[in-house]
């Protein structure tokens, strides 16, 4: 098998992406159109268009960056999707021009970055494609290494008489990363989706921003706008410009 790089998740799950993530939170289409304001979108790691199709819905200008040319098809093959300009590549590098209202990545897919320097590297490309008063929102989860015993977990996701869904991951606390397979398990056979994420703690990212010129403006534990608390698993994190 290659070495796993950026797009080898894309690439492997290109296919069934949609199947095992079917639905949106409809919140978040509404929160992300509110803080577009009108202008235009940026989505980073854009893949099937699972977000992107439902924004141009309300009205959104979106484009969007992705390392996965079989998520582009997906996304092609949609009703609205055929339209949205995307750039083929590393979504660190925000490699798209002009500037816009919104940059937002979401579902973890920041983590998808694999070094500290990389996540930084995506804020700092961000903030100079930001319009004066635009945001970056992040949605990622909290991370929470209780999950992991003896550096490992495995936990079934679903089980019924036609499959088996397993996510089975190791931990490497010291380069914060984390490796994995998503398994499913038929009589068929066996489809591996492998992936690698390098997780951030909240107050990791905001000096990140602070790197990059930005400032947090919003944290959210959902898409409702509740409150970030000590027990929220996830966050909506919103950045702007520093004053």
């Amino acid at each position: 098998m290659k070495e796993y790089d950026i797009s080898t998740y894309g690439e492997r799950a290109a296919a069934s992406y949609d199947a095992m993530y079917p639905t949106y939170d409809e919140a978040m289409i509404a929160t992300l159109a509110k803080l577009a304001r009108g202008g235009r979108a940026l989505e980073l790691g854009i893949g099937t268009g699972r977000i992107a199709v439902p924004l141009v819905e309300k009205g959104i200008e979106v484009h969007g960056i992705d390392a996965s040319p079989l998520m582009i098809e997906q996304l092609r093959a949609k009703s609205g999707g055929e339209n949205i300009p995307v750039t083929i590549g590393n979504f660190a590098d925000v490699a798209a021009s002009g500037e816009y209202n919104l940059i937002y990545v979401v579902f973890n897919t920041f983590f998808a970055l694999l070094t500290q320097e990389e996540q930084t590297h995506c804020f700092e490309n961000v903030a100079r494609r930001l319009t004066s008063e635009g945001v970056f929102v992040i949605e990622a989860f909290v991370p929470d290494l209780t999950r992991f015993l003896g550096n490992q977990t495995t936990r079934a996701i679903q089980v019924t008489l036609e499959r088996v869904k397993l996510d089975i991951t190791m931990l490497d606390s010291v380069s914060q990363r984390i490796t994995g397979q998503h398994v499913h398990i038929t009589e068929q056979g066996i489809k591996l989706f492998p992936i690698q994420l390098r997780y951030a703690w909240p107050s990791e990212m905001d000096l990140m921003a602070r790197l990059a010129g930005l400032e947090l403006k919003h944290r959210w534990e959902d898409w409702t706008g509740r409150p970030f608390t000590t027990e929220s698993q996830k966050h909506i994190s919103v950045y702007e410009r520093a004053v």
